[in-house]
């Protein structure tokens, strides 16, 4: 067969072949994804551990009982379903009537956890998973090698998405299950037990992430990593299709993994972001996703809980400054200089943060693209363009502010989770510019990278000086934000995040003041990054993978949305407990994943803003 398009078949068919097997599993996640979605509103992020815990299950099933790959198709999706009704029941019942964000937050906890635990017993290295053998070998069709078994599991899930929306769209359970999102009290008074209902609906969702970890075993080496990336293009694909569109999700994740295999072809180096740029392209022409609701782009919620602002008098808090500034001169003389310019840095970073979600009631899942890549541009205007510290964190929190715009312009279209899944999904593609780019040197990031003089006068590289000069950047990074909050301008951010449509009716213009919001908040996290660059002396893939944007939420959480020491406070014990965690056997994803947990079930207002709930109003 002649060249098409100057590609030999071989070669167009074969990755065309990975691309359908890639959107089959696309298929199957983003379809459970839309059926927990649309009957629970929570968007699921421990789905990717799930998948990967479906896959273990198969594993272990055949290491430690000798039971194959037929009888795991069948137990590993059981099982995995039976921790989604755990996880229904004791963890998401208790805040269905809470904002959906804290769904997203603590499915995230949970997240950590699982990954943390079986990392802890199986490390990081795959274990291998057999194929088959009624499904070894494979058919040779002239024009490409077709293996039996990869023709198997793109047969298998659309058997599986095609069978999921018959039975919610054309049968009478699916009906029950339509309505019991929309009336679940009509549906109850008909007879219709509603929350077993939503238990099953739950444990089925979970239960496709682990048939689709099964179906994965044999082809990719099981592993406790196998879905902490994989689930970051699910939610483009979820949101591409139309958050909670069955539809949406199947044709959506199979049509983007057809598109993948052919970007590998034409343009490998593109193949990793192509999801994301769709995405961006569908939200700027339809921002309710392909096949979403008109409805849904404009739903969002508010209801986060945040602290009562703290009155305290002129002198009281003079005192309160002075006392603040004079601990923090004095504390490189006590404690480690290295340690408190990162919890500096860290305080910065969840402090800019919170200026977005706790005044402007946005959660962005996605700041760890203007810190990580802030600190790459300072890094390289630093090493390489041999700028000093101010010019090289002026050229980071430059970026910052440039991609930040651009990403708040796409990701503001949208409101509450999606808003939240729009910005991790966008921050994923800033991920894989940084492994692919030349200048950041891939995961070896860039080190070395010199301190320099301040003003060409004061070196750096002492300790001490460094420390001063990061307390200063600190110092100012928080003043502005507390202009900011305490200015005309942060009292309609605070009247946004209360009720976003009277904001409207009294002629606000909404998107402007969010789109500036999101502008600031990104440029401070860059100069966060940036600073923190120059004290370790290295950028690297950590500073802006998606877990660093998950820290930065836990740090805001636990000091407390809304409160302007409450991220100063978090980000400090974070900092602090995985520096303690590092010198023993605790894993420190399971401990952040708890505490995650802990803090969305117990204590919302975080622990400063617990305090001050305490304190006598005035």
């Amino acid at each position: 067969m002649d060249a098409i398009f100057g590609i030999p078949p071989q070669v167009l068919f074969g990755q065309l072949l990975l691309g359908l097997i890639n959107g089959s599993f696309y298929a199957i996640l983003s379809l459970g994804l839309a059926v927990i979605f649309g009957m629970l509103n929570v968007v699921n992020m421990a789905h990717g551990a799930f998948y990967m815990v479906g896959a273990f299950a198969a594993w272990l099933l055949l290491a430690y009982l000798g039971i194959g790959y037929w009888p795991a198709l069948v137990l590993a999706p059981v099982i995995v379903a039976l921790l989604g009704l755990v996880m229904e029941r004791f963890l998401l019942r208790p805040i269905y009537k809470s904002d959906p964000l804290y769904g997203l937050l603590l499915t995230f906890g949970l997240a950590l956890v699982l990954e943390g635990v079986f990392r802890q017993f199986f490390g990081v290295s795959g274990q291998p998973y057999p194929i088959p053998e009624a499904l070894k070998g494979g058919r040779n069709l002239g024009f490409m090698f077709l293996p039996d078994y990869r023709a198997w599991v793109i047969a298998a899930a659309l058997f599986i998405c095609v069978g999921t929306w018959f039975a919610i769209e054309r049968t009478k359970l699916g009906a029950y299950l339509r309505a019991a999102t929309e009336n679940p009290r009509l549906v109850q008074a008909f007879g219709i037990n509603v929350p077993v209902l939503i238990s099953l609906t739950c444990a089925f969702g979970v239960g496709l992430a682990g048939f689709a970890g099964v179906l994965a075993a044999p082809l990719y080496q099981v592993s406790p990593l196998m879905g902490s990336n994989l689930i970051i293009v699910v939610f483009a694909v979820v949101v591409i299709g139309g958050m909670g569109s069955i539809m949406g999700a199947i044709v959506s994740g199979l049509s983007l993994g057809l598109l993948e295999g052919l970007t590998k072809v034409f343009y490998p180096p593109a193949a990793s972001i192509v999801v994301f740029v769709a995405m961006a392209v569908v939200l700027l022409v339809k921002p309710a996703g392909l096949f979403g609701r008109d409805h849904q782009a404009a739903s969002g919620t508010h209801g986060v809980i945040t602290a009562r602002p703290l009155r305290l008098s002129e002198w009281k808090r003079a005192l309160l400054i002075v006392a603040a500034l004079l601990v923090a001169a004095a504390a490189p003389f006590v404690l480690y200089p290295i340690f408190l310019m990162k919890v500096l840095c860290f305080a910065l970073f969840a402090c800019a943060f919170n200026l977005l979600i706790g005044y402007a009631g946005l959660l962005s899942f996605g700041h760890a693209a203007f810190f990580g890549g802030a600190a790459y541009v300072t890094a390289h205007a630093a090493s390489v363009w041999g700028l000093g510290p101010l010019m090289s964190i002026a050229m980071g929190a430059a970026f910052a502010c440039v991609l930040g715009f651009c990403f708040g312009a796409l990701a503001i279209r949208r409101q509450g989770i999606y808003f939240a899944m729009i910005t991790l999904a966008l921050s994923q593609m800033v991920y894989f510019l940084a492994i692919q780019m030349p200048f950041t040197h891939g995961e070896d990031g860039i080190q070395g990278v010199p301190r320099g003089k301040l003003l060409g006068v004061i070196d750096l590289n002492d300790q001490l000086a460094m420390y001063y000069f990061v307390l200063l950047v600190f110092v100012l990074g928080f003043l502005l934000i507390w202009r900011t909050v305490n200015s005309p301008f942060g009292e309609v951010l605070k009247a946004i995040r209360e009720n976003e449509s009277r904001a409207i009716s009294l002629g606000y213009r909404v998107e402007y003041y969010k789109l500036l919001a999101f502008v600031l908040s990104a440029t401070l996290a860059g100069v966060a990054g940036a600073t923190k660059s120059l004290v370790f002396q290295l950028a690297s893939l950590t500073d802006v993978a998606w877990q660093m944007s998950g820290e930065v939420v836990l740090m805001t959480l636990l000091g407390g949305l809304g409160t302007l020491l409450g991220p100063v406070v978090g980000a400090a014990l974070v900092v602090t407990l995985e520096s303690y965690l590092a010198g023993t056997d605790l894993p420190v994803t399971v401990v952040l994943g708890a505490m995650f947990i802990v803090c969305v079930l117990l204590f919302r207002r975080g622990l400063i803003g617990e305090l001050l709930a305490c304190l006598p109003s005035r």
